[in-house]
């Protein structure tokens, strides 16, 4: 609409009722026409919904203790390979097998108390098909040298997630072993994992529970109405539950990490606010316009309904890239975001806009006093975008100082995987993980695993025992099947997550005879770095690109396209640099309630990049294609300026908000990853809303005039003809 439209339109919400007998409203596009249908068949989309929700909400509640609680791996890496030798030939001695550690101050492990303990868990294992050989405690090898630590191995005869189950339903009866002066602690890497996830998931239950409310409050004071602040999260609740259901459906085809929930949780809250505030503004003041509410409706998905499916393909676009990383963890997180977003994409195309026509001036029930004056149009947007427009460079050099300020420190930002820290002080896991170091050494929990041919076990023990680095090698140990292979085991003088723990393992492998292969927990986690280090820029690459081509089409502009897409990587390098300064380098971590460790979670570029650039690329195409929608019905850059500020303008302060909240509240969380995630998207969001989205990239709009709403003629041929205007 243009400038003088938008004038005319800003008046008090209409109350006429719509003729059922009208004729339908004058539409244009196709969304606009779906929209008139979903408005019009009301009762047929409740219905199918429902229907929907009921099926999948079925299998909702099981979605915590249905998914896949491991994963952390590279396919196809070294480490990898050993691990499935190790479980093939020796009795599942891998990495992923059970250690129970058994400590007592005043008896040693041969003391009949303890082995009565030993025998006790021995019987638990044995019943559990889910586990291969158990071990019992070696002297030299899993016993302490004063003799009161013991490691009993339960090797692992199921995948790793079924090994992440088998300890989350055995763990209580292990640790209630504990008595008389005997201590029983379970841990490895299929305890850690277990221990973690329920640490997270908890986490992020609390952190869901406390945002809600808070965002209740932040719609109210946007909408100013009861009914329109509690559409988005209606439509947010739908898209949970299908995405939830959805999940555990997924699940029984291929294992989705127990991570994909959190992070569809956390998203599908967002993003679902987002696209239905966007929708429900503009459906208000189209109806303040007609007073016919499919006639609303049409206009609402002409207009604001294209910008939210190019938002919803941009998310889905950035994310699938994720998909590239060879580790089954990330790539299903990925897939679990990609599923929420698509159901709430597909409830704001179809069930909100039957809402709203069923609904019609109904949407403004329960106004509050100020919401009378209220208008799409906002007076304080508009006025800042004269601002901007007499005064850009001030503005522009001063955003652009600040991010440039806040992105240097990410030059310095190291990543790795998490170390022992991350889980709470009181997990079993993390108590047994202390003790075996205090009682065999600082590398104790985390032993290298040597997988080589028998001819070499020789050679292989004596180059392993020679690496700088390597404290001690246990002896060759035959496989139990018979095959030809010998394991060995390698304790590093260093801690796991040491970083020295890469060039030791890097050296280890160097030093080796050819065949053998060096794996363990450690090297899992080391391999799954390098895969992440590996594929960042090609996934930064694709992300970059994939989202400038779906600007390029939904706005036929290339120079704002490109704009817009470069812009995006500021805010994402401005978070990243906070994240180094506070997760690395400790500021602020007295106040957040967290010890650093010195670097950030190795997921953390792969997958907050394509989070970050998702959300960022979402204000983009709400305040681009407001302003497209102006440019094209006044043909003036200015008013494109201007009244693409005043009426998306108070749109992306309130989406913003709420996504700040949202993340925020998981900065509150013990765990450490839920608070990275918090903070760098919180952050990342807050600046990426207030200093680009508001400030700089209106600006560019300013400077860049007539050319940045420019396209060759060659290229108006060869894309589809989208307009954002609706009339």
């Amino acid at each position: 609409m243009s400038s003088k439209n938008a004038v005319a339109g800003d008046q008090s919400p209409a109350t006429t009722k719509q003729d059922p007998g009208a004729a339908p409203p004058t539409m244009q596009g196709g969304l606009a026409r779906m929209g008139v249908v979903m408005a019009t068949h009301a009762r047929w989309v409740f219905g199918a919904w429902l229907i929907a929700l009921v099926a999948l909400g079925a299998a909702a509640p099981s979605v915590f203790g249905s998914l896949a609680g491991a994963g952390w791996q590279a396919n196809g890496s070294e480490s990898v390979q050993v691990r499935e030798l190790a479980q093939q030939h020796f009795g599942g001695n891998s990495s992923a097998a059970v250690q129970v550690v058994m400590h007592s101050d005043t008896k040693e492990v041969s003391d009949p108390a303890v082995q009565q303990v030993l025998a006790e868990a021995t019987t638990i294992f044995r019943g559990d098909d889910r586990f291969g050989e158990v071990i019992a405690p070696q002297p030299g090898m899993s016993i302490s040298p004063d003799g009161h630590t013991g490691i009993l191995i339960a090797g692992a005869n199921a995948s790793t997630d079924e090994m992440v189950k088998a300890v989350d339903e055995l763990k209580g009866q292990l640790t209630a072993l504990s008595r008389d002066g005997v201590e029983v602690y379970p841990t490895g890497a299929s305890a850690l994992w277990s221990d973690f996830n329920k640490a997270n998931h908890d986490a992020m239950i609390k952190a869901e529970m406390f945002s809600w409310p808070v965002t209740l409050a932040i719609m109210v004071l946007a909408f100013g109405s009861l009914v329109a602040a509690g559409l988005p999260l209606l439509l947010t609740l739908a898209g949970l539950v299908a995405s939830a259901g959805g999940l555990v459906l997924l699940n029984a085809v291929t294992p989705i990490s127990v991570w994909a929930m959190n992070f569809a949780m956390m998203f599908a809250l967002a993003l679902g606010i987002d696209y239905a505030l966007f929708i429900v503004a503009r459906f208000r003041d189209a109806l303040s316009k007609t007073g016919d509410a499919r006639a609303a409706v049409a206009e609402t998905m002409d207009t604001a309904g294209k910008a939210v499916v190019l938002s919803g393909l941009t998310v889905l676009v950035s994310l699938s890239a994720v998909l590239l990383v060879p580790a089954p963890a990330v790539r299903t997180m990925a897939v679990g975001i990609m599923l929420a977003v698509t159901f709430v994409l597909a409830a704001t195309l179809t069930l909100l806009p039957a809402v709203l026509g069923k609904l019609g001036p109904k949407v403004n029930a329960g106004s509050l006093p100020y919401a009378k004056r209220q208008q799409h149009r906002s007076p304080r947007f508009e006025s800042w975008g004269n601002l901007l427009h007499k005064h850009p460079w001030p503005f522009a050099i001063g955003s652009l100082l600040v991010l440039v300020a806040l992105s240097l420190p990410v030059l310095g930002l190291k990543v790795a995987m998490p170390s022992i820290e991350v889980v709470p002080t009181d997990a079993p896991v993390r108590q047994g993980y202390e003790l075996v170091q205090a009682q065999m050494g600082e590398g104790a929990p985390g032993m290298l695993q040597i997988v080589a041919p028998t001819a070499e076990a020789e050679a292989t023990a004596s180059a392993a025992a020679a690496t700088d680095g390597i404290a001690m090698v246990i002896p060759p140990m035959p496989a139990m099947d018979g095959s030809d292979y010998v394991m060995l085991q390698a304790m590093p003088n260093v801690d796991p997550s040491d970083e020295a723990m890469g060039s030791i393992l890097t050296q280890l492998r160097s030093d080796l005879p050819e065949p053998a292969l060096v794996g363990g927990a450690p090297a899992e986690n080391l391999d799954l770095q390098q895969a992440l280090n590996d594929y960042l820029p090609l996934i930064v690459g694709i992300i970059l690109v994939l989202g400038f081509l779906l600007l390029l089409v939904a706005l036929q502009a290339p120079l704002i396209a490109l704009l817009g897409t470069v812009v995006s990587l500021l805010s994402t390098a401005a978070a990243f640099g906070v994240a180094k300064l506070i997760f690395q380098d400790g500021h602020g971590s007295g106040l957040l309630g967290f010890t650093p460790q010195g670097f950030l979670d190795g997921w953390g570029p792969v997958f907050f990049f394509a989070m970050i650039f998702a959300i960022a690329m979402d204000y983009t195409v709400f305040l681009l294609s407001t302003a497209k929608e102006h440019y094209e019905e006044s043909g003036d850059p200015k008013v494109a300026h201007v009244m693409g500020l005043a009426h998306s303008g108070r749109v992306i302060a309130a989406a913003a908000a709420v996504m700040v909240a949202v993340f925020f509240t998981f900065a509150l969380a013990d765990p450490l990853p839920p608070k990275e995630m918090g903070i760098i998207l919180g952050v990342a969001v807050l600046l990426d809303a207030v200093l680009i989205r508001l400030v700089l990239l209106p600006v560019l709009l300013r400077l860049t005039g007539h050319a940045a709403w420019w396209s060759p003629a060659w290229l108006r041929r060869i894309l589809p003809n989208i307009s954002f205007s609706h009339g």
